[in-house]
């Protein structure tokens, strides 16, 4: 499994932020978000192929309860099935952050997941990423069966408030989502440009009834790897 980085940190997403986790990045992803803050495991994937138990040995060296398995797409790999597994006889609640395009049977107390609207597609460049990018980004088999097996928060990155009615539609295209675990994030890796989107998105999630996440991590650290 082709780990990018693993360390520990705040989540800074979503209904656990604030909460004290391990971190383990999975480098390698089947999409190519334009607005992606880690290229490091999409556009440019780095790291070193490492066995489960080595993994496992370097998420043991720190005494916390949470673990993040993330990426990247970490479901591209089937490794993560073991390394959940692992997790999970540890005594370790497990977050699986993924794009809801690929679907494991893996062990997970909070799938999140963060479907890709068309505002993600790549910008200029290869286009055979962008058609690619297109394709599969939306799989609705994999979300059906995702919410069926697991606890879940939907992350939505929002870049503009014509994102709305997109994300509208997604969720009358699955009812049986729950509203109250709908989260709107703003684009950006910048302070000011999520504090500017922050106050339309603010109000615009509460008129809806849905849930609005920061993205604490740029607050707390900037955009830092290891963070």
């Amino acid at each position: 499994m082709r780990i990018a980085e693993i360390f520990y940190s705040r989540q800074g997403e979503g209904l656990l932020t604030g909460c004290q986790s391990v971190f383990v990045r999975a480098s390698g992803c089947n999409l190519r978000c334009w607005f992606c803050d880690t290229p490091y495991t999409s556009w440019a994937p780095e790291g070193d192929d490492l066995a489960v138990e080595e993994v496992l040995a370097q998420v043991d060296a720190w005494e916390c309860d949470h673990v993040v398995l993330t990426g990247g797409e970490p479901m591209l790999f089937a490794e993560l099935v073991p390394l959940a597994q692992a997790l999970r006889e540890r005594g370790k609640h497990i977050t699986i952050e993924t794009a809801g395009t690929l679907d494991l049977p893996v062990a997970c107390d909070l799938m999140s997941i963060s479907p890709k609207l068309s505002n993600s597609l790549p910008r200029g460049g290869d286009a055979r990423w962008r058609r690619r990018h297109e394709r599969t980004r939306h799989a609705p088999e994999v979300i059906r069966a995702l919410i069926g097996r697991y606890a879940y928060q939907f992350k939505f990155v929002v870049d503009t408030p014509a994102d709305g009615d997109e994300i509208e539609a997604y969720l009358a295209e699955f009812p049986d989502i729950d509203r109250q675990r709908v989260l709107l994030m703003p684009q950006g890796t910048q302070l000011d440009e999520l504090q500017q989107r922050a106050e339309w998105l603010i109000p615009y999630a509460a008129a809806h009834g849905l849930g609005y996440s920061p993205r604490k991590h740029i607050e707390w650290y900037g955009l830092t790897r290891g963070t």
